[in-house]
């Protein structure tokens, strides 16, 4: 926690009265907003048990991940022979550590491990929503929207997906992140990527964060802390078979099944398998964070290559202490949210449990945006709509990127935040 022990040094926060006689409304904001989302959480918690109870489990993955755990349980650590139903172990080895726990303790039985997922949907709930109330972007009522989502209980207690555990610990991740905890978050960020290699969508955006939070020393240090996560947690597979553990883990090039895709449906297939199309992606990927990065989220600094040339332009390691600032925690949390919303619109292939990535961060990015209310709720609803087409279709498809694209264009002509926590007079200090 080197890093976090130096922002602390120079954290001013300047001191702002409000005028006689004029008393500040955000605390009463505050508390009916943490009244409703207690109310929220309590009637939510009961909403998932009664899932559980009405609705029938389909069986997907949940078998497949009990084969290649109880591979892994005998012995095995080469990642080509690890499979299941469902096909070949493709997850790092933080998914084989945590569903052998789940197999240990469940036994394999279905109705014990609906009840774990659960317990894992009520833990990231609360986490939401202490993250919402936290933050000042969206209204009391509309942290509301969280619990409204049909297909994510789905995904959690119906289908046993492990994206349930990877946003979870993400979100613990985040919320450390958005008060500043940068070595700590970045472990735990490191313990979901473990899980699930997709993660990473979060990764270019954070990056700027520490880059703007932290000196270099800083950065270097948590990213070390991150790496060694990856490290100890593979070393059984690492020393074994190494290139079979990160060819398959760690593949970022996995194609797809054209069918059970939910964006991208009506792309013909043979463009949509094709590289091509995914060499298009990619670069409309790194385009749109290059643009958000430049003219967003770094606007305040003059730009992208501004804020890295006046931050780091002085010798390696010898930034000075003052020139370090605190981000605010609506700063941090768009700036990741929006980042990884990016991700998400230029993936190749979304199946339907993939919604969870980014389904707890639209209330946030649709009140980013300058549409009006109305607007805000029926792009809510038409995403919602969109996953809950089984199977998708072309009209389906085709409507989940264009709302996808409202809302994009919607972050990008929202007036930017200001990134930090001192006052506006000192912001330039450094430059």
């Amino acid at each position: 926690m080197g890093g976090a022990k130096k922002l602390k040094t120079v954290e001013t926060v300047p001191s702002q009265s409000p005028p006689p006689n004029i008393k500040s409304t955000k605390p009463v904001k505050q508390n009916r907003k943490l009244r409703f989302a207690v109310a929220q959480f309590f009637a939510d918690s009961f909403l998932a048990f009664l899932v559980i109870a009405g609705f029938s489990y389909t069986e997907i993955d949940w078998g497949s991940y009990m084969s290649q755990v109880s591979g892994f349980l005998k012995g095995e650590r080469d990642y080509r022979k690890l499979e299941g139903d469902t096909g070949p172990l493709v997850n790092p080895a933080g998914f084989l550590y945590v569903f052998s726990a789940f197999q240990n303790y469940t036994a394999g039985q279905v109705y014990v491990a609906q009840v774990l997922f659960l317990i894992l949907y009520i833990v990231n709930l609360a986490i939401v929503l202490f993250i919402y109330v936290k933050t000042d972007v969206v209204p009391w009522w509309a942290i509301g929207l969280l619990s409204l989502s049909k297909r994510v209980h789905s995904i959690f207690m119906l289908r046993l997906f492990n994206d349930g555990v990877v946003v979870t610990i993400l979100h613990a991740a985040l919320l450390l992140i958005m008060y500043r905890r940068w070595n700590l978050g970045l472990i735990v960020f490191s313990v979901a990527v473990s899980i699930k290699v997709d993660v990473l969508l979060y990764a270019p955006p954070l990056l700027l964060l520490l880059l703007k939070a932290l000196d270099i020393s800083g950065v270097l240090l948590a990213l070390a802390g991150a790496a060694l996560v990856q490290i100890f947690l593979g070393l059984p597979f690492l020393v074994s078979y190494p290139v079979a553990y990160i060819s398959r883990a760690f593949n970022l090039g996995r194609v797809f099944v054209h069918f059970w895709s939910v964006n991208f449906k009506f792309i013909p297939e043979r463009i949509f398998i094709s590289k091509g199309f995914a060499i298009f992606l990619l670069a409309a990927h790194l385009t749109l964070l290059a643009s958000f990065a430049h003219y967003r989220w770094c606007r305040h600094e003059g730009g992208l290559l501004n804020f890295l040339r006046s931050r780091y332009s002085k010798k390696f390691g010898k930034s000075s202490s003052p020139s370090v600032k605190i981000l605010t925690k609506e700063y941090i949390l768009t700036t990741l949210f929006v980042g990884n919303f990016i991700g998400i619109i230029c993936a190749r292939s979304l199946h339907y449990q993939f919604y969870s990535w980014y389904f707890f961060s639209l209330p946030h990015l649709l009140w980013i945006t300058h549409y009006p209310t109305f607007l805000r709720l029926i792009l809510f609803v038409g995403v919602e709509y969109c996953w809950n087409i089984y199977p998708s279709s072309n009209f389906s498809s085709a409507l989940l990127l264009f709302l996808h694209l409202i809302i994009l264009l919607g972050l990008w002509s929202a007036p930017p935040q200001y990134p930090y926590v001192q006052d506006k007079s000192s912001s330039h200090k450094d430059k």
